[in-house]
């Protein structure tokens, strides 16, 4: 089993290249000599890594609606159903994610499509052959969405998110994206390896994907974690209840809270839900979550608002965003 106490070299190889993965013929090689071990060593790490779940892949994360389409989405699911009713929702290709949280909406999932119809069509497709309605949220404005937090010592604040340049987006970055959300081979030369499945040259590749990364249309090129199997086992989504012209600032105040890990606007469906401001918490334990959302609630911003917290107790589904269809 990998050591993940803070002087191991797991540990550090996560908490140093979780952003920020070498974009050179060789990246694993970079990443050893920074951590003073073999090429060999970090992809035998990395794919260890892996096979025991503790990451989902060394790729990207794409940002929201800037080559696809996507939205957060719930079912509020008897108990009787929630099996059922989770497999219908994660044999969907394009659900990337998906948990058990505690609330009446208890499913909750991310959704994602090559575009608006297609998202439009997959969430459809799950409420007819589920039978329930779906609560969608689409994102409105981001505050913080890089999940990509240091695993050991202190908690820091993330910062806020820096606007997409959309302009520089083409055509054929779809297929790109798509790699590498689906992760990249761990192998020595793995830009060569992509490139070749794209029918590209290695050095275009790795400079497409610095143009994107520094465009912030991939908001996180390196080693994507999961955070349940790494100990982070209290996730919790806090939604607060502002009017339209407080949610700014608010938002703005909160996603620099040290342990808030995503922060984010999201729209609101009236009578159904009325939580305009979301974030996240990851956390070792329900006691660490509460404190830093006790943090949260001493802002000026945040003083008095009403907000509940929705726990995840179950992960059914975690993987890459649905960029571009298979092709046949």
């Amino acid at each position: 089993m990998n050591d993940l106490s803070p002087d191991s070299l797991d540990a550090r190889l996560l908490d140093e290249f979780q952003r920020d993965l070498p974009l050179v013929p060789r990246p694993f090689a970079l990443m050893g000599e920074c951590l003073d071990i073999s090429e060999a060593e970090v992809i035998a790490r990395l794919s260890r890594l892996q096979d025991s779940g503790r990451i989902t892949r060394v790729g990207a994360t794409c940002r929201p609606n800037t080559a696809g389409a996507s939205t957060l989405a719930a079912l509020a699911i008897p108990e009787a159903r929630i099996e059922e009713v989770a497999a219908i929702v994660g044999a969907e290709p394009g659900v990337n994610h998906s948990y058990l949280r505690e609330d009446d909406w208890n499913l909750w999932f991310v959704a994602t499509a090559p575009d608006p119809a297609a998202l439009a069509e997959s969430l459809a497709r799950i409420e007819s052959a589920a039978g329930l309605p779906v609560l969608s949220l689409p994102l409105v404005r981001p505050f913080n969405i890089d999940l990509g937090f240091r695993l050991t010592g202190p908690r820091e604040a993330l910062g806020l998110d820096r606007p997409a340049d959309l302009s520089v987006l083409k055509g054929d970055d779809r297929p790109l994206m798509q790699a590498l959300s689906e992760g990249l081979a761990l192998v020595p030369r793995p830009f060569a390896a992509l490139a070749g499945g794209l029918g590209r040259s290695e050095a275009d590749v790795i400079a497409r994907v610095g143009v994107l990364a520094r465009a912030r249309i991939l908001t996180r090129v390196g080693v994507i974690v999961r955070h349940r199997a790494l100990g982070w086992a209290a996730n919790a989504m806090v939604v607060w209840q502002l009017p339209e012209d407080a949610v700014e600032s608010a938002g703005r105040a909160l996603a620099q809270v040290p342990g808030v890990t995503l922060c984010y606007q999201r729209r609101t469906v009236p009578g159904l839900w009325d939580w305009p401001l979301f974030c996240m918490i990851h956390a070792r334990s329900r006691p660490e979550a509460l404190a830093v959302l006790d943090r949260a609630r001493t802002l000026p911003e945040l003083a008095g608002v009403a907000h509940k917290i929705l726990f995840s107790t179950r992960c059914f589904k975690q993987s890459g965003a649905l960029i571009e269809e298979a092709k046949p």
